[in-house]
């Protein structure tokens, strides 16, 4: 691989400018494409198969639901004392509705005091309409909601209080706000300190945003063709950026260390592109099956998410593998600073010097026990509340908005369960007869509240029976309840079967789901990974040590993110709107995405370790010269891709929010406790043992990710440059 690297890198020198310009080509067309075949995206989060999504379905061709468009609810409550059926009130209540009726989009607006479907509480202090759009959900425009938003506006300005919450007011996604930007600038002042030199930073960041740039762009393309989630374009976009990063960091690291060793341009780029080119393939290879084996959970909003993703992933390698060392052929020798040409043109090669870095390295490998232990114990604490974790599909609304303060009304009027009811569908003969008898039994489970006269379909075959919970729709109680409900349900009489749904019941089922398939996933990306730096490091106790590290990484990622988002630690300090349980999508995500990214410091970090060694280099010295090398650019690195991801928890939507937050804390814990402290004093204890690979394992293949076949190739494998000083065996 290094070999055929190395010829790739040495071909996108020599044709640079045609390579620049293919790639110019190719972000033009997928901006022309994204702007003419781009499609809407789905805030729908279900499972085909699973019973609350069936019924759903059934639901609307039965009763006729499945052509409406999407629904809001205005509520009003009265003046304190008032009701809201008074002349004065009813009369506002009235124009109010009749104004809403008359908006651009709006389909109808039911009159909360119509006798015949009356929608006001006992005590007549509460009341709302629902509102239905033409568009469908996730497709109703900012010009419709911002008119919904004014009137409801202007007629909480007299007595009535009016609020406005469902799924026609939520804003889509949003991509490329002021906080991402910030985070795109941390990244930029970090590249130009690691490198010296603003022009090197501001070709690494450009070339990523290329990549992430025509990535983000046929994943819109793709919506025109696929029915794609809302938060697909903003997952792509947040990992591409990070990953894209990073990856030319890491061959323009390289680059930079050989022009410092004597070599000439076309042979720097060449050595690069061959040696942390196989690292940054093996890593994206990683991160592409983490992500693409999300199929295994069954789920295909989630296996299209990392599908997308793993894309993305894919267009990060081939920029960082073809138009990086195109964009240092046209900078030369000024991609190291002003001062190092000189000596890098005579040959001067690279100080070993000590720096703060391999003053660490030291420390760590000295006291390997201690480092160890504390290491280990802080990160197990951390990881202490991933054990009470909490997961929904409920996304609760932003504290102060509308919608949050409609929702609290709606409660405080008719009850928490009122916000998250659940469906009851009957089918068969004598549907509406068997909902009736059954719903005094329905009526004595724990948390219900009320439960409504069964509707009858128009055939007599089908009926609905609508319960309330008293718990709210993230309450653990409602997903219990839903379980009480199925098991009371079962074995109906007559050949009647009934099925829970509503959008509460297919939270729960995803919920569900998700939590059984993490354990599977858990095992195939720990299973992956042992696998793979096996092949990579030929050794036993390196991957067991890299995987252990990785669950630490994840426990404390998880847990972290618990403590913020579900018990309201430190809440302010990321502008969290509300506390509760995690989105059901955040722990698998997390897994597969921080998976691969902990294999790229591994690989990186380990991979110069094993290189030093495999050159002769005792043990412990090999520790510290391989991470003397590598570690500048892990550190780095992850400073980049934290920064990135914390862009995104900010401004950020519910969904996306947590997501990075654990990314972002989760980077940080695998560089700078498990790779930077863990891993050298595992393997500083381990001692020649860490490099030992059983004899029956030893027929495995080769992964040449430290480029020896090139120095063979060049007859440099007599002396290296940078291991000099270096205690050999």
């Amino acid at each position: 691989m290094a070999l055929a690297l190395s010829r790739l890198g040495a071909f996108s020198h020599r044709h640079r400018l045609a390579v620049v310009l293919v790639w110019l080509v190719v972000l033009v067309a997928g901006g022309v494409g994204a702007v003419t075949l781009a499609g809407e995206t789905s805030s729908r989060f279900d499972i085909p198969g699973q019973e609350s999504t069936v019924a759903l379905d059934r639901i609307g061709e039965e009763f006729g639901a499945g052509s409406e468009g999407a629904t809001a609810r205005v509520v009003v409550v009265a003046p304190d004392g008032q009701t809201v059926t008074t002349p004065e009130n009813a009369g506002a209540l009235g124009a109010l509705v009749a104004e809403i009726g008359e908006l651009p989009g709006v389909t109808s607006a039911t009159n909360p005091l119509d006798p015949a479907a009356p929608s006001v509480n006992r005590e007549q202090t509460t009341a709302y309409s629902t509102v239905t759009f033409d568009a469908a959900p996730g497709e109703v425009t900012p010009a419709q909601q911002e008119a919904l938003l004014d009137v409801v506006e202007g007629a909480g300005e007299g007595g009535l209080t009016v609020e406005v919450t469902g799924e026609a007011t939520q804003e889509p996604p949003h991509v490329g706000g002021p906080a991402e930007a910030i985070g795109v600038v941390v990244a930029l002042l970090v590249l130009a300190v690691t490198y010296g030199a603003l022009a090197v930073a501001g070709m690494n960041l450009l070339s990523a945003l290329v990549g992430v740039g025509i990535g983000v762009m046929g994943v819109t393309i793709a919506t025109g063709f696929v029915d794609l989630s809302s938060t697909t374009p903003t997952l792509a976009a947040m990992l591409g950026l990070a990953v894209g990063i990073d990856y030319a960091l890491f061959i323009i690291t390289r680059y930079r260390q050989e022009l410092r060793h004597g070599s000439d341009v076309g042979t720097a780029i060449a050595t690069a592109v061959g040696t942390a080119g196989s690292a940054v393939v093996t890593a994206g290879l990683t991160v592409v099956i983490a992500l693409a084996g999300l199929f295994v959970v069954g789920i295909p909003f989630l296996t299209q998410m990392g599908v997308a993703a793993a894309a993305t992933i894919v267009v990060a390698v081939l920029v960082a593998l073809t138009l990086v060392p195109a964009a240092l052929g046209f900078l030369g020798l000024r991609a190291l600073p002003r001062t190092q040409r000189g000596a890098a043109a005579d040959g001067g090669g690279e100080a070993g010097g000590r720096g703060f870095l391999l003053g660490w390295a030291g420390t760590v490998t000295r006291r390997r026990v201690g480092s160890l232990l504390l290491a280990v114990v802080a990160l197990a604490v951390i990881s202490v509340p991933f054990f009470s974790m909490q997961t929904t599909l409920v996304q609760m609304p932003p504290e102060g908005s509308t919608q949050a303060r409609a929702d609290d009304l709606l409660a405080r009027g008719f009850g928490e369960g009122f916000n998250g009811p659940l469906t009851v569908l009957f089918e068969g003969d004598g549907a509406a007869e068997t909902a009736a008898r059954v719903t005094p039994a329905v009526a004595e489970l724990d948390d219900v509240v009320i439960v409504t006269p069964p509707i009858p379909d128009a055939d007599g075959d089908a009926a609905l029976l609508t319960v309330i919970p008293e718990s709210g729709p993230t309450d653990p109680a409602t997903e219990q309840l839903v379980a009480d409900l199925r098991a009371e349900l079962t074995d109906l009489d007559g050949g009647v079967q009934a099925s829970v749904t509503g959008q509460t019941a297919v939270s729960v089922d995803v919920a569900r789901s998700l939590d059984d398939a993490l354990p599977v996933y858990l095992t195939l990306v720990v299973g992956l990974a042992l696998v793979l730096l096996v092949l990579v490091f030929r050794s036993i106790l390196v991957p067991l040590v890299g995987v252990l590290g990785f669950l630490l990484t994840i426990g404390a990622s998880l847990g972290a993110t618990v403590a913020v988002f579900q018990w309201g630690w430190l809440a302010d300090a990321v502008n969290l709107d509300s506390t509760g349980p995690l989105i059901s999508l955040t722990p698998i995500l997390v897994i597969g995405i921080l998976f691969g990214l902990a294999m790229d410091y591994q690989i990186f970090l380990v991979s110069r370790m094993h290189e030093a060694h495999s050159h002769g280099v005792s043990p412990l010295e090999s520790i510290r010269t391989g991470f003397r090398q590598a570690a500048p650019v892990v550190v780095a690195a992850a400073l980049i891709m934290s920064s990135v991801f914390a862009g995104f928890v900010p401004a950020g939507e519910a969904t996306i929010k947590s997501i990075a937050f654990a990314l972002a804390s989760g980077i940080l814990f695998d560089a700078f406790v498990v790779r930077m402290v863990i891993v050298p004093a595992a393997l500083a204890l381990l001692g020649e043992r860490a490099w030992w690979l059983p004899r029956w394992l030893r027929w495995l293949p080769v992964l040449d990710v430290e480029g020896a076949a090139l120095e063979k190739a060049a007859g440099r494998h007599a002396e290296r440059p940078d291991l000099v000083g270096a205690t050999r065996r």
